[in-house]
């Protein structure tokens, strides 16, 4: 019979008298998984000092739909790598979405990853995304935990641009806090990269994957605090400046130059804060750095959030109010009301003759009867002209001679054309080898809740794998049908953090598939949030618009990276009407 047992079960039978983590997970940093170009379901090869078990090449072979328990019904495959899966679920018993870790009971790490699933449980720090169920059961073995919808990752906020001050203050704060919480119940995370830090709604950070992210990739570590203590230093790099603090590029973001070793914050972008900097080399110089002002290393989450706590509270900024408008008297405070007497025996109030009514008076009058004789003559000269106007138009419309045209006013001038949406008449998936060319159609259906959507591959920082098909890339080619006028493009991302362009054929082509057949530079490469959107000044006269990515976001947190695009949007002065 299979054996179930919940998170919150005692686990002393796999603890010995040793602390939970120690088996559980202790590693060294375990720095940026690849699958050296492999698809996106091919197991991930080992790294030297990180896999010390051999384990199974497939993760079990489930699909969507599939119930865990009656109770856990399986929704999304985000990640598929070294013998487990990690989905997308929903909790059938309590009407809520939830995390799920599976690999099969005969799993070389499957008692590791359930005895750091328990003990992750029994912590229930509210700081860290919950365990909330950790089962062995019909061959499987599956840690249920916390999904939360309305968070972002820290990886999607890096693309968007470094963190002001006191953003980064407050990650480094709560992060470091959790972490010497957690290390005093003796559990380690030993995974502490920026998909792994959640930012919520409310502005307080999460953390997901304590002890158990380690646990099943078989991470082992002799100095967990001085790891965990490092990993954080390097979060804090990363958001001071949005760079990976070694010279490898990782998680979207560019390492440092080759050969120059880890120089300050400062030196790397300017404006950085300089004792968050200084913060930063404390936490790294665990690497070799040497700290600016030569204080002490920061070895422990403890040592390090208690440093964070010695520093000046960093305000948020000030809110930008605009300056309201210059107060305007009227004529009602143009008496004494409201203001002070210019002496004691002032009185408060003083008298105001009312003058007569200046029409009352005998020149009033004379100037009121001559207004009149005025305004009666204006209206007898109008009436005329008017007549005569009438009869003028009269004659010409019965064949007179008057052909004299008259002068056009301001309103008979053409008015230039109004940009409005492009037909886009035909998809297609742009690259080498087309991801998904069956789903082109989902991004031009004028309905954001479907899309095109990539496979997920590994390693190479969402460079799709760094596979020869794929190496210009992918995205989406639409076809307006005839050359138009664009000047505009609005496209909804399927999340924030793909590195993407949007580029424009040259008028007289009539079937571009390489990246040289769209010279036209439309929007310059970088990282986009989940809007795209870009106007120019001068029209692109062009039939095919690419929108390209080079490049994809993490996906759920795990080592896989996926992207896709909901809707593309063509604006233009074309004569091609909307469908």
């Amino acid at each position: 019979m299979a054996e179930r047992s919940t998170a919150a079960v005692d686990v002393a039978d796999n603890s010995g008298n040793e602390p939970l983590t120690a088996q559980a997970a202790q590693a060294t940093s375990d720095g940026v998984d690849t699958q050296n170009g492999r698809a996106a379901d091919g197991p991930m090869p080992d790294k030297d000092g990180e896999r010390t078990n051999p384990a199974p090449a497939a993760a079990p072979e489930l699909h969507s739909g599939h119930k865990l328990a009656r109770r856990y019904r399986l929704e999304e495959c985000v990640t598929r790598v070294d013998g487990f899966s990690s989905w997308r679920a929903m909790d059938e018993k309590l009407r809520r979405a939830v995390g799920v870790h599976l690999m099969p009971a005969d799993h070389a790490r499957a008692r590791s990853v359930l005895a750091a699933a328990r003990s992750s449980a029994l912590l229930g720090d509210p700081r860290f995304v919950q365990v909330l169920d950790a089962v062995e059961e019909n061959d499987l073995v599956y840690v249920v935990h916390e999904w939360l919808p309305d968070a972002t990752e820290l990886t999607a906020l890096l693309a968007v641009g470094p963190l002001e001050a006191h953003e980064a203050y407050q990650l480094v704060s709560q992060v470091s806090q959790a972490m010497a919480a957690a290390h005093r119940e003796g559990l380690a995370h030993l995974r502490l990269t920026p998909s792994a830090i959640l930012r919520t709604s409310t502005g307080q950070y999460r953390i997901r994957g304590l002890a158990v992210n380690a646990a099943l990739r078989g991470i082992t570590s002799e100095t967990p605090q001085r790891a965990d203590t490092e990993a954080i230093g390097a979060l804090l790099y990363a958001a001071l400046t949005q760079r990976w603090p070694y010279e490898s590029d990782a998680y979207g973001l560019t390492g440092l130059p080759k050969g120059v070793g880890l120089i300050a914050p400062d030196q790397v972008r300017a404006g950085v804060h300089r004792g968050l900097g200084e913060l930063a080399m404390r936490a790294l110089a665990n690497d070799g750095a040497t700290a600016s002002r030569q204080e002490p290393a920061c070895t422990t989450p403890d040592e390090l959030a208690k440093a964070v706590a010695a520093m000046p509270r960093i305000r948020p900024p000030e809110p930008a109010f605009t300056a309201p408008p210059e107060y305007q008297h009227t004529t009602y405070q143009q008496g004494s009301y409201g203001r002070p007497p210019t002496h004691p025996g002032a009185q408060a109030t003083r008298t105001i003759a009312v003058p007569p009514n200046p029409l009352q008076s005998r020149t009033g009058r004379v100037l009121k009867w001559g207004v009149a004789a005025l305004l009666i003559a204006a209206l007898g000269l109008g009436s005329w002209q008017l007549a005569d106007t009438l009869l003028d138009r009269v004659k010409g419309d019965s064949g007179g001679t008057n052909n004299s045209e008259s002068p056009k006013t301001n309103g008979d001038e053409k008015k230039p054309a109004e940009s409005k949406q492009l037909r886009i008449v035909n998809a297609s998936v742009f690259g080498k080898d087309p991801i998904k060319s069956e789903d082109a159609d989902k991004a031009i259906d004028n309905n954001r809740d479907t899309a095109w959507v990539t496979k997920i591959f590994y390693g190479y920082e969402g460079k799709f794998g760094n596979l020869d098909s794929y190496d210009d890339g992918s995205g989406i080619v639409v076809d307006l049908g005839s050359v138009q006028e664009v000047t505009g493009i609005d496209v909804d991302m399927r999340s924030a953090g793909h590195k993407v362009e949007v580029r424009a054929a040259a008028p007289e082509a009539s079937s571009p598939r390489g990246i040289s057949d769209f010279p036209q530079d439309f929007v310059k490469l970088g990282n986009a949030g989940k809007k795209l959107e870009a106007t120019v000044e001068t029209p692109i006269k062009t039939r095919f618009v690419l929108v390209h990515i080079t490049a994809l976001p993490s996906e759920g947190g795990g080592d896989g990276f996926r992207g896709g695009i909901n809707e593309i949007k063509v604006l233009g002065i074309g004569d091609q009407p909307t469908p």
